[in-house]
């Protein structure tokens, strides 16, 4: 008997690790001069992966 589990976990794991790896593509962006880390890029950026992230995966 499987289950989806609780929608919830879900979106927080989904938050947590898209912003992580928005963060660490941003910081290696701004490491070689291509782009500034900002706090506005990284919450657009996360976003956006978490979006992709869940029509991806329905």
């Amino acid at each position: 008997m499987a289950t989806d589990g609780d929608p919830r976990v879900h979106l927080l794991l989904n938050l947590v690790l898209s912003a992580l790896f928005v963060a660490v593509v941003l910081r290696g962006l701004d490491f070689v001069g291509a782009l500034d880390l900002t706090i506005p890029r990284l919450v657009v950026g996360t976003l956006a992966l978490m979006l992709l992230t869940h029509v991806v995966t329905r």
